[in-house]
Order: C-alpha cells, then structure tokens, then sequence
C-alpha cells in the first residue's frame, strides 16, 4: 500500500510539532547543560547500568556517535565505562554519584515538562491527548519490531520456542509436553523443508513463527508465539502475512495450521485472517480446531 502525500505531510507537522513543544531544538536540553542525546542517554542507563550494545540496539544510534556521547559523560564524571571481566569486548556503563543526581534533576523536569503539556488543556482534551499518545507510541513501536529468518537453534529462536512451551504448558487444560506434541524438529523448520522467523524489538527477541515446507504437500504454521509485552503490536498479524508470502514464493497454494481451543485470540486472528476451519488433517494431540487458506502458490499443493 502506498502512502498518500498527505499522510506524508501530516506525519512531518507532527513531528516539527512535537520536537518545538518538547525542547528539542535547544542545546541545553530541560535547562541541563547538555543537548538531548546526552540527557537521553543518561536517562537509559538506569540505576543498574547497562550493557553499551544494549544502549545502542535500544536508542537505534550507531556506535561511534554513542561512544561519543559517553565520552562526553566520561569527562563530566557523570558515568564510567568498564569491560566486562569474562568478555572484554563487551562493555558495561555505570552512573557515578553525580550522574545518578542529574539523573534526578532530568526527571524531575521531565515531569515538569509533561504537566505544562497537559495543563493548559480542559480534563476532555487531557484524556483525549493521553489516549493518542499511548496509540501513537504502540504504533511507532510497532515499526521498530523486524522480523528475519533466523535458524532455529539461534539462542533467540531457543529463548522464544521454551517460553511457547511454558506459555502452551500454563493455559492449556490439560497442560503440555513437547514431547507428546506433533511439533516440527529443527531440521523441518530449516529451508528447503521449512523456515523460522524470529521477531525483535530494539534487538530483543519478542515472538517466533515456524513454516514447513514438506514436499508434495501443502504449507503449515507452527509454533507462532509473540510475547504478552509485544501483543497488540500487530505482531500476529504480521507474522501471519510474512509466513503466507513465504509459502507463496516456495509454491504452495495451500497454508494450514491447527490449534488449541484455550487460544481463543489466536483463532479470533486466524479467522480474520482468511483462514477457514477444516476436518482435522493430522494428529496432534493438543489440537481442537484446524484451518486452512487457499494462497496465491502456483501449484495445488
């Protein structure tokens, strides 16, 4: 789907809105004696300190301008940097005493910034510019989630399929064991005969979805999985549109995936989708509902 012109235009009058009425053309960022890539900084590295790579995957900046802002940081003695003693690659920043008080002081105004926002406003227009907020924050984060084919005994893939496993083995009646389940080994879900894609948000490993491919037969989804803190990102959603291009391209006309009838959002999602419920076409024993989606495959598959 294109974009419009117009919707275009608005998102550039929002944005110029927004960086004018929360200071963020001044180089004195709320009054501090440094611009807002340092404040931000500071803010992220939190009380426990942080791995400078997580900063990094989390802020979206590249590497040397982060190490440049820490340096900036180092020389005002508002935080250190150390390597780790087992990985000296890796590096860990701390705030010092005196960064944890700017710390404070950003906050502080940072609350101070957000009332003046809200305070001109009547109680309607405060809960109405509030509810817009916290839509446009979930949508724009929903843009920073990627999605890549990753193999499936990636430490990220192994991380999302054990919490399926435990999310599967919580809400089912009758619990669950792999083992008694139809799932696909690792070397289905690896091309030719399948794929895996995991999910990340702001490097994280938040969601998986797994498509075999087996020969002469049609597509299949198993072991989808979006984490409850990435849910209504439109995850499942996305993962399902990927998976269905990805079957086309191998193919195949047909995708198919069963489920359990406690995942009462997921059929919801599926049926929404365009898939449709079908006579059960294997033995999984967890299974209550299976489904089916003729898709733009070039064979009957």
């Amino acid at each position: 789907m294109e974009t419009g012109q117009g919707q275009i235009n608005q998102v550039r009058q929002f944005n110029r809105t927004v960086t004018e009425r929360v200071g963020v053309l001044h180089d004195h960022y709320l009054g501090l004696d440094r611009p807002i890539g340092e404040a931000r900084l500071l803010w992220e590295i939190g009380e426990q300190g942080e791995d400078v790579r997580r900063l990094r995957e989390r802020l979206g900046l590249d590497s040397g301008y982060v190490s440049r802002l820490l340096r900036s940081l180092e020389s005002d003695d508002l935080v250190t940097v150390e390597p780790q003693p087992r990985d000296r690659r890796v590096r860990t920043v701390r705030l010092t005493d005196a960064g944890r008080a700017e710390r404070a002081v950003l906050d502080g105004r940072s609350d101070e910034l957000a009332g003046s926002l809200l305070e001109p406003l009547n109680t309607a227009q405060r809960a109405r510019l509030v509810a817009a907020m916290a839509e446009v924050d979930r949508l724009l984060t929903a843009g920073t989630v990627t999605l890549n084919v990753v193999d499936p005994d990636h430490p990220d893939a192994q991380h999302c399929l054990r919490s399926h496993c435990t999310e599967l083995q919580e809400r089912f009646e009758t619990g669950f064991d792999p083992a008694h389940s139809l799932l696909p080994d690792a070397g289905e879900l690896k091309p030719p005969y399948g794929l895996f894609l995991l999910a990340r948000l702001h490097g994280e490993p938040v969601g998986c979805a797994g498509l075999k491919l087996p020969p002469g037969a049609p597509a299949e989804i198993k072991r989808m999985w979006v984490a409850p803190d990435a849910r209504r990102l439109g995850l499942g959603r996305r993962f399902l549109a990927e998976l269905e291009a990805q079957a086309a391209r191998y193919g195949r006309a047909v995708l198919r995936l069963d489920t359990n009838k406690a995942l009462s959002a997921a059929i919801g999602l599926y049926r929404s989708c365009g898939f449709h419920e079908v006579a059960a076409f294997n033995d999984e024993p967890y299974a209550h509902h299976w489904f089916e989606k003729r898709i733009g495959g070039a064979s009957s598959r």
